[in-house]
């Protein structure tokens, strides 16, 4: 029993560290490792598709199209228009109206440094824009050109205290005025962008809005500052409706066209470390699609065809969020959004480990300590079990010499000293098995805890004391897990030694093992291991120290 004992705690720690190697294998695996350098000069026509579905920047259409009404309306100003409000630092080309920049001011770029992270972006390094615009037979985007709008400003800000911030659009041709208008809130990422279509020509128009991402396969950025070794994160298509709230759709995928559902309330987008852009309808149902163009992958979905007669107008709204995983707000957004936030199997312990740590957090006001609070909260929630684990532990240590001794008379009779081994463990109340309960109750915690740490942007560079600046990252001089492993030794000389050599030398191995294994995760993670292995020494040593009493008392009574 003692071996079988052993043995499962070998096995729950290698299952650990199998199902986090799993976990990260089947999402993280096929993210694009080479940084692409897309060219930046090509010319619009290149990506735009024919009408017969061909790949490209427009999605295909399902009206046809009258090219002779696509003519572009000269703007007052070819240059980006730049938007500044309390998230964003923003950049819209007026060919299209796409943001092709999208800074948020609220995350640094890396550790310490002074510049915003940077999520949209068109450059030579990376591909990465959200692009809206009008299809159809009278359709201003098309294979031809997209639609170059006119501005009135070629700067916006969003003063201190002003609640919104309107950058309108405009584009004319033959009666009718197309105004497409993105509206920022204070204090919020999701943009608001309309089409607002007035028709004050004789003849009916017809068209379809779009909206979808369009990204590269360069790597994460995210990832940047979490050192060469760290585990890549999930870099891919995402999308859910109300009824199916969340799925994944690698890149890889994108050309399958799998991608048809139909949705009012449902959203499409691309999921990376701590950040998120997802397009969502508002008053139309959108048809959802992938595809693939090259080293350009597209996530998004069109409107119904839309008939605006003459002297009427209609109006489509889309929203945009562009920003960080933070749940509380993608929740708001769009039914599912908030799950890009993904815990995996263990959801419910994360939620619920998390929903802790924001709250010790609110308190404290440092992530570190917060980690800290909650290990002893879950050690204090599992001490009854951990009790009666420790109580069996020590008891086998205090009968060890027995078991020794009995190996030795009845070592070649394996069945007269399983009878007698089970007859001592029922006089003195043990159960070898109990031994396993605080491993195996903490290993779901201990995995939920991981995610935690990997998916929550709230300690993305969150700092605890001295050498620790990154919670999330690992740590830089590997003076925790050294810890750690130090800690797992000392705990083992607390607990009952196996009497087969190989597993003495095996268990003594272990600590170097989990150590080396550890070296490389999240700085959060392995403080609450050490903190949890710290905890589990005392109330180990304080068991240890009664059942000696115990026994004591025992051999007193027996001498009398």
């Amino acid at each position: 029993m003692q071996k079988i004992f052993r043995v499962m705690i070998i096995i729950a720690m290698l299952i650990t560290a199998y199902l986090l190697i799993l976990a990260w294998r089947d999402d993280y695996a096929d993210a694009p490792a080479v940084e692409a350098v897309p060219e930046t000069t090509s010319s619009v026509g290149a990506d735009i598709p024919s009408t017969t579905g061909a790949a490209g920047d427009i999605p295909v259409q399902t009206l046809p199209v009258d090219n002779a009404a696509v003519t572009a309306t000269p703007a007052k100003d070819t240059g980006l228009i730049t938007v500044t409000t309390d998230r964003y630092d923003i950049k819209i080309n007026p060919e299209g109206g796409d943001i092709v920049y999208a800074a948020l001011k609220q995350y640094d770029a890396t550790l310490d440094s002074d510049k915003p992270f940077v999520l949209l972006e068109n450059n030579s390094n990376r591909v990465y824009v959200a692009q809206s615009g009008l299809i159809g037979q009278n359709g201003i985007d098309t294979a031809e050109g997209r639609a170059i709008y006119s501005h009135t400003a070629n700067n916006y800000v969003m003063e201190a205290g002003q609640q919104t911030l309107s950058v309108p659009l405009t584009y004319k041709k033959d009666g009718v005025t197309i105004t497409k208008t993105f509206t920022f809130t204070e204090n919020k990422y999701p943009i608001d962008i309309s089409y607002k279509i007035q028709n004050a020509s004789t003849n009916a128009w017809q068209g379809q809005m779009f909206a979808q991402l369009k990204r590269d396969d360069s790597k994460d950025p995210g990832m940047s500052d979490k050192g060469a070794l760290s585990m890549a994160t999930y870099l891919g298509g995402a999308w859910g409706t109300p009824d199916d709230p969340y799925n994944k759709l690698k890149f890889k995928d994108f050309s399958d066209g799998e991608l048809t559902t139909t949705s009012d309330k449902g959203w499409v987008g691309i999921v990376q470390h701590y950040f998120v852009s997802a397009w969502t309808p508002e008053n139309f149902t959108g048809k959802f699609f992938t595809r693939e163009t090259g080293n350009d992958y597209f996530i998004g979905f069109n409107s119904q065809p839309v008939n605006v007669a003459p002297n009427k107008q209609v109006t489509l709204d889309a929203t945009l969020y562009a920003g960080p995983k933070v749940q509380s707000e993608l929740k708001d957004v769009a039914v599912g959004l908030n799950k890009t936030v993904d815990y995996g199997l263990l959801w419910p312990i994360s939620k619920v480990l998390f929903a802790i740590l924001e709250g010790v957090h609110k308190v404290v006001g440092n992530w570190g300590w917060s980690i800290i609070i909650l290990t002893i909260l879950v050690k204090i929630a599992l001490m009854w079990f951990s009790n009666k684990s420790y109580y069996s532990m020590a008891k086998m240590r205090a009968i060890a010499p027995r078991l020794k001794t009995l190996k030795e008379e009845h070592g070649d009779d394996r069945m007269k000293m399983s009878q007698e081994m089970m007859a001592i463990y029922k006089e003195e109340k043990v159960n070898p098995m109990a031994g396993c309960l605080p491993i195996l109750m903490q290993m779901p915690i201990f995995l939920a805890l991981y995610w935690v740490l990997v998916e929550s942007v709230e300690l993305r560079h969150a700092p605890w004391i001295l050498w620790i600046r990154d919670l999330s990252a690992m740590d830089p001089w590997f003076i925790l897990p050294l810890l750690m492993g130090a800690s797992m030794f000392i705990q083992q000389q607390l607990n009952p030694q196996p009497a087969d050599p190989m597993q003495a030398k095996v268990m003594k191995f272990l600590p170097i093992i989990f150590t080396a294994f550890m070296l490389f995760f999240p700085a959060g993670l392995v403080l609450y291991w050490t903190v949890n292995n710290l905890f589990s020494m005392t109330q180990q040593y304080i068991v240890n120290k009664k059942v000696e009493e115990e026994q004591k008392r025992r051999t007193v009574k027996i001498v009398d």
